[in-house]
């Protein structure tokens, strides 16, 4: 029973450090590949120019600011800006390679796409997180002029430049990321409590995936430091 329980948290917890940086989870048999819905899957007459579209998933939250006429801007991690600038390729949809390369690098791209790309066949929730910020919403065609501005390269970090960030600053003028200080403060927690199978195998898990090493009693001085290196 030990073995099994220890074997499900792995795999909840590769999930989670897939998700926080946005990665697709591709269904068993297909290929690798898992494309969009087709265009008009998503009712977008309920869209105004400059609401914020939340598409919530598993274990975090993707955002973007809805531009009118099926274009949603939204950042994302992405290698591929700062290799060429060839904008046919950048365009194209951010494969799970790209991303994970962004993240690394920790470069990203403000991207208009499609609200079918975009959502990725992920319910939409809209202007979900004004209830937070009450008289802090700015005009709709100023938040849409905001994310129009920032479209292009631009630098990615998970605690200070996520696709939270970005959103928040377009529609509300202040860059905050409420998941991002909610992951933060679970990592706080597990390193707090190192004793605990849960936390053994998420610091594993993050040595492997990350760093390319096998798990050891100095893995929490590993770990932390590419956190930070990589929260930027």
């Amino acid at each position: 029973a030990m073995k099994n329980s220890v074997s499900q948290a792995a795999s909840l917890l590769l999930e989670k450090l897939m998700l926080l940086v946005h990665i697709r989870p591709v269904p068993a048999g297909s290929g690798g590949k898992t494309p969009p819905p087709a265009p008009g899957y998503y009712d977008t007459s309920c869209f105004k120019r400059g609401d914020l579209l939340e598409v919530p998933r598993t274990l975090f939250i993707h955002f973007g600011i809805y531009l009118g006429e099926n274009r949603v801007a939204h950042l994302m991690p992405d290698i591929l800006p700062s290799i060429t600038s060839d904008r046919r390729q950048i365009q194209q949809v951010v494969t799970n390679k790209r991303l994970i390369l962004g993240v690394i690098a920790r470069t990203a791209s403000v991207r208009v796409d499609t609200v079918e790309d975009f959502a990725y066949g992920g319910s939409i929730l809209v202007n979900h997180m004004d209830r937070l910020f009450e008289d802090q919403v700015l005009g709709s065609e100023e938040a849409a002029r905001r994310a129009e501005k920032l479209v292009g390269a631009t630098a990615y970090s998970l605690l200070w430049n996520n696709c939270e960030h970005f959103v928040t600053y377009c529609r509300y003028g202040a860059p905050v990321s409420f998941q991002t200080d909610k992951f933060c403060e679970t990592v706080k927690m597990i390193i707090r409590d190192q004793r605990s199978v849960l936390a053994s195998v998420l610091l594993g898990l993050a040595s492997i995936v990350c760093l390319g090493v096998a798990p050891s009693t100095t893995l929490p001085t590993i770990f932390i430091p590419f956190f930070l290196w990589m929260a930027g």
